[in-house]
């Protein structure tokens, strides 16, 4: 900061030198005027000058060191009281864009209420003609049709399923419900769910669980857990699925285990980036790269972690760590603060 405000005020502390060396020269120049009294009179003039500018560094960068030292979280009472007029100018225009900028803000995070309420809403409605078509898919009697029919139905409500937790997860905190939570449960209903799909490409799964509880939200896991099981079952062909459960240094971890055609080394790190697919099957239509993108982001709300491993064409495992008890203690808590 001393280093600015010696650029700022260059022109003073040129103009003083400038006059100094000007009487030095006029005293040379005249033989009347005794020169000695002069360099007395300059040096104490020089010992005055950079007082004041001492005095004045401390005075007129107060308010620029605050500023400087801001958190930028739009809280002007952590600045300094503006005193010059130039300062007060500056605060008096950061007010302004900060009462602007929360006008903004607010009217955006309206809009985005708004957005997400209607989708919210289209999303339930739709989801009325959607049981009704699945009821009607269940008349069928060609069972090569019924099937077809059932994949396409599951890809509908998967696709929704996504847009409906995509919407929730920003304000995934406000909806959490922290309890001891049955993984077996979860696990059975997510592979009923895919039930009619897996039949179609003969998959099957292999549940081994040794640690069956696990404190959580049984809704968002769900939805973890439904993303890594989809994943599984669409790259995989008449193989089994493994699920197994078990300690881990004093933490429960699930392991999902496909035959999967695995991923290209290349493409692990960037498996759970927004809308990436894959750069060795670019092709894949079926891929929407939301799937893991969404599972990741809530499972960091759940301080859930997931690892991967993988094997091109042998197989992908996703494990799931879970927190323990007093990290979970410190969400909940967390969570009922905000």
């Amino acid at each position: 900061m001393i280093k600015k405000y010696l650029q700022e005020r260059m022109s003073w502390i040129l103009c003083f030198l400038f006059s100094q060396l000007l009487i030095i020269f006029v005293a040379f120049l005249d033989t009347t005027i005794p020169l000695l009294p002069i360099l007395y009179s300059v040096f104490l003039a020089t010992i005055a000058f950079i007082l004041f500018l001492a005095f004045r560094y401390h005075k007129e960068t107060r308010f620029f060191l605050a500023l400087e030292q801001w958190e930028h979280d739009l809280d002007l009472s952590k600045l300094t009281i503006a005193e010059s007029p130039f300062e007060k100018l500056i605060e008096e225009n950061i007010s302004s864009q900060i009462e602007y900028l929360k006008q903004m803000t607010a009217a955006s995070k309206r809009e985005l209420e708004q957005e997400k309420d209607d989708l919210l809403s289209w999303i339930h409605e739709v989801k009325t003609p959607l049981t009704a078509l699945h009821l009607m898919i269940e008349r069928i009697d060609d069972i090569k049709l019924k099937e077809r029919m059932k994949y396409e139905w599951l890809r509908i409500e998967q696709l929704l399923d996504q847009q409906l937790h995509q919407r929730r997860l920003p304000f995934m905190e406000n909806d959490l419900y922290i309890e001891e939570t049955d993984l077996k449960n979860i696990i059975v209903q997510e592979i009923k769910g895919l039930q009619s799909w897996c039949m179609q490409k003969r998959i099957g799964f292999e549940i081994n669980l040794e640690k069956i509880h696990v404190l959580s939200d049984a809704k968002w896991l769900s939805f973890i857990i439904r993303q890594l099981l989809t994943n599984a079952v669409k790259y995989s062909n008449s193989s089994d699925i493994h699920l197994d459960s078990f300690s881990t240094n004093g933490t429960t971890a699930l392991k999902i285990t496909d035959c999967g055609r695995g991923i290209d080394p290349k493409d692990l790190p960037r498996i759970f980036e927004r809308g990436f697919t894959s750069t060795s099957h670019h092709h894949d239509h079926a891929a929407t790269g939301m799937g893991l993108y969404l599972a990741k982001n809530a499972a960091q709300a759940l301080l859930i972690s997931i690892e991967v491993e993988s094997e091109l064409g042998k197989g992908t495992s996703f494990t799931l760590t879970f927190p323990k008890k007093n990290e979970f203690l410190r969400l909940a808590n967390k969570v009922f603060i905000d």
